[in-house]
């Protein structure tokens, strides 16, 4: 089923979505990968104030190509969202609703996605120079120093993503495969 959401998600929007639901997110998403991520967590530890406010955010785990004459953004497709997993917990914790990637994600984010009513979907691998024309606008707000890793805010329209893992635990890598296995 096709939804169109805004971000930030609020509690009930994230808690509504379902494994396999197609999505169109329009508002403020963020991107950060494993620097920032580590970055972000070493502050988190020393009780620092985070570059960005967690709570509702949506974070894309994305590092952009430069921006062609004309676009926002370059090619804008997702990373493995496994290498974020060490983090993934506490980030979700603290308010996080939703994370965008490719792949499978670890027990552990699973139950702290249960947890915390939130999200993770997928946005399609290869396809970054099409994700990137839902993308209106793009501009570090923090650690510029890590270049394509540096946390970036999107202003998104119809962002396309897929939900893989849903408030309840459902995950759509689990169920998909399952759909698709024979006894012998």
């Amino acid at each position: 089923m096709d939804k169109y959401v805004k971000v930030p998600l609020s509690s009930g929007d994230a808690r509504m979505l379902r494994a396999g639901d197609y999505v169109y997110l329009t508002g403020t998403i963020y991107t950060a990968r494993d620097a920032a991520h580590k970055r972000m967590y070493e502050a988190m530890k020393k009780k620092e104030e985070l570059p960005l406010k967690l709570e509702g955010n949506v974070i894309y785990y994305m590092g952009p190509s430069p921006a062609r004459e004309g676009r926002a953004i370059g090619s804008a497709g997702p990373t493995t969202a496994s290498r974020m997993d060490k983090y993934t917990p506490d980030f979700l914790d603290l308010g996080l609703k939703g994370m965008i990637g490719k792949g499978k994600r670890s027990g552990e984010v699973k139950e702290a996605v249960v947890r915390n009513g939130a999200v993770y979907f997928a946005a399609v691998g290869g396809a970054g120079a099409l994700l990137s024309r839902s993308i209106q606008s793009a501009k570090v707000v923090a650690y510029e120093d890590l270049g394509t890793e540096a946390i970036r805010e999107l202003r998104v329209e119809n962002f396309p993503v897929i939900v893989v893992m849903d408030a309840e635990g459902n995950d759509l890598y689990e169920t998909a495969a399952d759909a698709y296995k024979v006894e012998l």
